[in-house]
């Protein structure tokens, strides 16, 4: 790092989409020591610095039904146009992962200086990136940041992508972003008849097998690896082993924060009820050594 800067106040959580990240995320703004990007920064950059140092305090005292997704409401973000405005397009819907390579000196200034400006208004400002998990890219900017990586089942992400009217999976994997399949996938695709089921679920293990192997390339103690299902299990005792791997402290507002949500665990199995019996033997024919080594029980 030649400017000395101290980059260990940035923390990212990563995930394939329609894993829990969002939760996730709006969980540990709720922190008195966590800054993040709101959607507000997002939608009207030009207002960033002065929503920024604001951020925080307005959310933990916005009420809970003024932040729920599927409405008008003031929360954390992904912040892609702003992302995209401040520091490149390369960073919203890349085609594949994002490595050191991709990491130029120009966008290596702007992509530190946004993270780097905004981490000194708060004690730890934590983002969170979607889809690929581009850590590999950020390490590369970033030293000394880390990595909360959220994981969940595949069958229930598929589930969930399916439902989404945005799944860009609708039109085949020839327009989507992730590039194309390998030739196992494509031609278990094919014999499927095309499911769109099975291209969601293929979709899940093309980006899990990215979040591996990017694994590989963070220094052990920066990548912290959980499960959603555990998340929604337990969440006092997952939630205080994602403080303590953030160095921050646990307390009673952070407490009290976090028992106003409800956490539904049937969510976990929803796609048991929402998908036929043959979508999911075809999710387990081809997931079932990933869901497996994430200590997923398979149906069939």
């Amino acid at each position: 790092m030649s400017d000395g800067a101290d980059n260990s106040r940035c923390s990212f959580i990563i995930g394939t989409g329609r894993s829990g990240s969002s939760l996730l995320q709006e969980l540990i703004s709720r922190h008195a020591f966590v800054g993040f990007v709101s959607n507000a920064e997002d939608r009207f950059p030009r207002l960033s610095s002065l929503l920024s140092p604001l951020n925080s305090g307005l959310y933990r005292a916005t009420p809970k039904t003024l932040t729920r997704k599927g409405r008008l409401r003031f929360a954390p973000s992904e912040g892609y146009r702003i992302l995209a405005k401040e520091v490149s397009p390369i960073l919203v819907e890349p085609f594949r992962d994002l490595t050191a390579d991709d990491l130029t000196p120009w966008i290596e200034a702007r992509f530190r200086m946004f993270f780097e400006r905004r981490s000194r208004r708060s004690e730890l400002l934590v983002h969170k990136f979607t889809g690929w998990p581009r850590s590999g890219f950020i390490h590369a900017a970033m030293p000394d940041a880390r990595f909360v990586h959220l994981v969940r089942d595949g069958r229930a992400v598929a589930n969930s992508l399916v439902q989404m009217p945005w799944w860009s999976g609708f039109s085949g994997p020839s327009a989507w972003r992730w590039g194309t399949l390998d030739p196992a996938d494509a031609d278990a695709w094919e014999a499927s008849g095309r499911s769109f089921v099975l291209l969601a679920g293929l979709e899940w293990k093309l980006l899990i097998e990215a979040h591996e192997a990017a694994r590989a390339e963070i220094p052990p103690g920066q990548w912290f690896e959980i499960r959603y299902e555990d998340l929604i299990a337990d969440p006092k005792e997952v939630l205080g082993l994602v403080l303590d791997f953030l160095d921050l402290p646990w307390n009673f507002a952070f407490e009290r924060a976090l028992n106003r949500y409800t956490f539904d665990s049937t969510r976990s199995t929803a796609y048991l009820k929402d998908l036929s019996t043959r979508n999911v033997k075809q999710l387990e024919d081809v997931l079932g050594p990933h869901l497996r080594r994430f200590g997923y029980e398979l149906q069939s």
